[in-house]
């Protein structure tokens, strides 16, 4: 079969790290790389990146199917290209996958109609008494529904196509790592937090350390982002990774994501990988008091969040720091947070307003409170605010935002051309740019 993977473009209304970066589908990839591999002809199309659009894609290539995965906010986005798809031609399969139709596949469903007739072998892949929408042929709620579909054979040798074009391969890159190829060594969290939707979408599984060093050694990149949702999570684990990047002589760097708590208890762990490679670490600090952590169920303490940072400052490592922002937060909250920033030498920061994702506690928690609707899916993109703040208004808490971005950006920006250059910051400087523009498009209306 002709089958064309595709990744959405944003919509235009998402607040998304897309100004800052863009890294390869690796969804996509793996997906790739087991289609290749049990005989199909597949093509990988990434809208950020593509100039052409989407009927001109069609157009040019005969296709039996497209899949298209996405998270939350490209929900929209989806069905509207599974429309066009349809219009081109009829008799091409769509086929949705992801991590969000995965957890959530009602989203693309509805409720059947007079004119909508179910697909035998859609029925299978969706939960019981469930319909896709008209222009969808079925919904993989995971990769195997999709494999066994497409009577595809998996064995564990398969590695994520990366043989994309060259028009895209040069331009992924992840703040500034340029051409920055991506992993995963494990599915799932360990953890229980209450704001996460990460730990809906698989149990925790990690793979055997030699498949990883396998697939670390099959692509040439330097700069490696590790998608896992906690790297830092097992000891011997992890001081496996260590001994057999070195035996295999493997130079590459690294940016992984990891907790705050394992970082201050494990400071042997981190200098041993900055040993092999490790540069940057994504931490989820979330909140600066103890309070709110403990109502994220975060199960750390503040002394682990400074002294996780202390412990990256001290070895050069950057640590990129998520917040969670409060919605009863006031002008004070956000003053203490700037404070806690800056005390903390913090260079690289996320900010998120808190976001109530579905099957979380959250979502049922503030169901009632949204000021934005699900159904305008485009704008949960963990940038909006979508709960109705009790502490400012609206047009306040965007400000406060942008006043701590801007803040840090001003006293960071001497560091950020020293350590990285002058263009390399300009470029980001730029991307932030768009994000501003958006937050003050936001503010406007209120």
């Amino acid at each position: 079969m002709n089958i064309l993977l595709i990744r959405p473009k944003p919509h235009p209304e998402s607040i998304g790290l897309h100004s800052l970066m863009i890294c390869e589908p690796l969804e996509l990839m793996t997906l790739a790389g087991v289609l290749l591999a049990n005989g199909h002809h597949v093509e990988i199309i990434d809208m950020i990146l593509e100039k052409a659009n989407l009927k001109e894609i069609l157009s040019r290539r005969q296709t039996d199917i497209v899949g298209l995965t996405g998270y939350i906010s490209h929900i929209n986005i989806i069905k509207e290209y599974a429309q066009t798809i349809k219009s081109h031609n009829p008799q091409i399969k769509v086929a949705i996958g992801g991590v969000h139709a995965s957890v959530c596949p009602q989203d693309f469903e509805e409720t059947p109609s007079k004119t909508t007739q179910e697909n035998p072998k859609t029925k299978n892949l969706l939960a019981d008494n469930t319909h896709t929408a008209p222009h969808i042929d079925f919904i993989a709620k995971d990769a195997n529904a999709l494999y066994e579909y497409l009577g595809c054979s998996v064995t564990k040798n398969i590695l994520p196509h990366r043989a994309l074009p060259e028009k895209y391969l040069k331009h992924y890159y992840y703040l500034f790592q340029e051409q920055c190829a991506l992993i995963k060594t494990s599915f799932g969290c360990p953890y229980n937090c209450k704001f996460c939707f990460c730990k809906e979408i698989s149990p925790y599984k990690a793979r055997k350390i030699d498949d990883v060093i396998t697939e670390l050694q099959s692509f040439n990149q330097k700069n490696v982002y590790i998608v896992d949702d906690d790297f830092l999570y097992n000891r011997s684990r992890l001081l496996e990774f260590y001994e057999k990047i070195k035996r295999n002589n493997i130079k590459k760097e690294y940016l992984v994501y990891g907790r705050a708590d394992f970082i201050a208890q494990n400071e042997d762990i981190i200098i041993l990988l900055k040993e092999i490679g490790l540069t940057s670490v994504i931490v989820g600090i979330e909140a600066s008091n103890q309070e709110q952590l403990d109502s994220y169920n975060k199960r750390t303490s503040c002394d682990d969040n400074t002294k996780a940072i202390a412990t990256l400052h001290k070895h050069s490592l950057e640590c990129y720091a998520t917040i969670i922002l409060g919605i009863d937060w006031t002008e004070k909250d956000f003053k203490q947070l700037y404070t806690f920033l800056k005390a903390n030498k913090l260079i690289f920061v996320n900010l998120q307003p808190l976001t109530p994702m579905p099957k979380t506690p959250f979502f049922e928690e503030y169901k009632n409170s949204l000021i934005i609707p699900y159904k305008e899916s485009e704008k949960w993109d963990m940038a909006h605010l979508v709960i109705q703040p009790t502490g400012i208004s609206v047009r306040k808490y965007y400000w406060n935002i942008l006043k701590i971005y801007h803040k840090l950006a001003l006293h960071n920006s001497p560091y950020m051309i020293k350590k990285y250059g002058l263009l390399s910051t300009l470029k980001l400087s730029m991307g932030a740019l768009h994000i501003t523009y958006q937050y003050l498009r936001k503010i406007v209306k209120g």
